[in-house]
């Protein structure tokens, strides 16, 4: 059962190695885990004449057809949401009607992330937070904006969070075992039903 997993763990400066350690938690809960910096087997031979950004665009949106469920780092990530890519790619999946789970290593809801990241912002005279150019700050209580939340609810998946501490926020996979662990339940149990 394939899995996609999607995050900006691409980024990190062992990205490979990160790829490995997130593919052998999802091997010992009997997934197949799928990186972004995967090959494309049977990769359409016009794409290698595109630009590398292009490409890597494609071959992600095929490996995620091609996958049962994503498994997203929602860690926030050079702001206080998840990296935009991955936002896309959860959409994508949900579009597609399919099972999206998300961890964070942040437990700090988006709302408070928020309010840091502007420097607090402020009440305005309806009692909403604002930011210093008086723009609303979404407070529903949830991990992320609402649509990232209700895309992960809405598909039959589930969130998880834990606070790590920040020096660990990167290389700690605890959460995502727990998240991986959700999604085999849920993935190979539907398969064993059929």
């Amino acid at each position: 059962m394939r899995v996609y997993l999607a995050g900006p763990d691409v980024f990190l400066p062992d990205a490979a190695g990160r790829a490995a350690a997130l593919k052998a938690v999802c091997a010992r809960h009997g997934l197949r885990g799928v990186s972004p910096l995967d090959c494309l087997e049977g990769e359409p031979s016009a794409w290698a004449g595109l630009g590398a950004a292009r490409r890597i665009a494609l071959c992600n949106e095929a490996h995620i057809r091609r996958a049962a469920a994503v498994i997203a780092n929602l860690t926030p990530f050079r702001g206080p949401s998840a990296d935009a890519g991955t936002v896309f790619e959860v959409g994508f999946m949900r579009a597609l009607g399919r099972p999206v789970f998300g961890w964070s290593n942040t437990a700090a809801l988006f709302t408070e992330r928020t309010r840091a990241f502007v420097g607090g912002g402020r009440r305005g005279v309806d009692g909403a937070w604002r930011d210093d150019e008086g723009l609303l700050i979404e407070a529903f209580g949830l991990a992320d904006n609402l649509m990232i939340d209700g895309a992960v609810l809405a598909s039959g998946g589930a969130l998880f969070a834990a606070e790590v501490p920040a020096a660990a926020r990167w290389v700690d996979l605890s959460v995502f075992e727990r998240c991986v662990a959700a999604a085999s339940r849920m993935l190979l149990g539907a398969a064993s039903r059929c």
